[in-house]
């Protein structure tokens, strides 16, 4: 019992994630564990590899209390499994003793997926985007059935501002930074807001949503997809762009391997093109934004030290200012299309 009211309300919820508590979900899930332990990397969740006392270790996802509905992780684990029985690689939950594939213990929902490994692809080979793109318009064959109902749309002019209000409240910005972050944010804004009116009416889809490099497994010229906890509903150009890298040219190139792979399953609207900027925008400040709501996470401090110092916005009103004349520039030619 903790007396000092002080400590007892800096306690995080993860900090009654024990190991006992741990092992003890899994029991009850049906699985014989052999008590070994192993924290993966994971901020926004807590994910561990956990040893059982017969076959391959399993891999445990305790989920943020309080981010997600219920409804809305089953969301995820439906879409996840949709995909799965129509043959696209994803690392799908398993099926717990309960039947259903997401736990509860206490006050902790959790799902347990198979173990896999293998590395990021190399997005510089043009056969591998050729491929993820094949994968992506598959995936979002499916995400077009039918809608997420209670995952959130993907929106940057309304997401740029809430993330940029959550920053501003939390009086992160430090003070002799703030009139140029403030004289940025309203320009920032209205360009994003012009390239979106240029892509016209897209549609939306469900996504992925977080489909960078890291998500993706490849081994022995397999690909797998993983983690689909970000997954919301969204215009299709969201699972592509963070694939890309390099200049414009460079870039162009990629889209234009990603999309010939994407075509032969799904036609795409080219004029989504002019999203890409807008969204990256969006990305750049909701992740301080994202930084700034999970500070009182032990975790972040720790691993996230430069945020909470000047050189990081001073970093960061750079990056936004590069961002401003990206917003400015043409969006990213595809050879061969308009």
């Amino acid at each position: 019992m903790i007396d000092d009211p002080a400590l007892a309300a800096s306690r995080h919820p993860y900090d009654a994630l024990t190991p006992d508590v741990i092992l003890d979900a899994m029991e009850d899930a049906g699985f014989a564990v052999s008590g070994r332990l192993f924290a993966l990397n994971s901020y926004e969740n807590r994910v561990y590899q956990v040893g059982l006392d017969e076959g391959s270790p399993v891999i445990a996802k305790f989920y943020r209390p309080g981010r997600w509905s219920e409804e809305a992780i089953r969301e995820e684990h439906a879409f996840t499994l949709e995909l799965l029985d129509a043959d696209i690689p994803v690392a799908a939950p398993l099926e717990l003793a309960s039947g259903r594939t997401l736990g509860r213990h206490g006050e902790f929902r959790f799902a347990v997926f198979p173990q896999r490994g293998g590395q990021a692809p190399d997005t510089s080979v043009t056969d591998t985007l050729y491929r993820l793109g094949q994968w992506l318009g598959q995936i979002h064959n499916i995400g077009a059935r039918e809608p997420f109902r209670h995952r959130s749309l993907i929106s940057p002019l309304e997401g740029l501002l809430e993330s940029n209000r959550i920053l501003l409240e939390g009086d992160w910005i430090p003070a002799d930074l703030r009139p140029a972050w403030d004289s940025l944010i309203p320009d920032l804004h209205s360009l994003c807001a012009a390239r979106i009116d240029e892509a016209g009416p897209v549609e939306t889809l469900r996504l992925h949503g977080d489909c960078h490099a890291g998500n993706i497994l490849c081994r022995e010229e397999q690909m797998l997809f993983v983690d689909l906890d970000d997954c919301r509903t969204g215009p299709a150009i969201q699972d592509m762009w963070l694939l890309l890298n390099g200049d414009d040219q460079e870039r162009g190139a990629q889209l234009g391997e990603l999309l010939e792979g994407y075509e032969m399953f799904r036609e795409f609207n080219r004029r989504e093109r002019h999203l890409i900027e807008p969204l990256r925008c969006y990305r750049q400040i909701a992740h301080c934004a994202w930084l700034a709501k999970r500070w009182d996470d032990p975790a972040f401090p720790r691993f996230f030290p430069w945020f909470a110092q000047p050189r990081f916005w001073s970093d960061q009103i750079l990056s936004l200012r590069e961002q401003l004349s990206a917003l400015q520039s043409p969006a990213i030619s595809v050879p061969g299309q308009y």
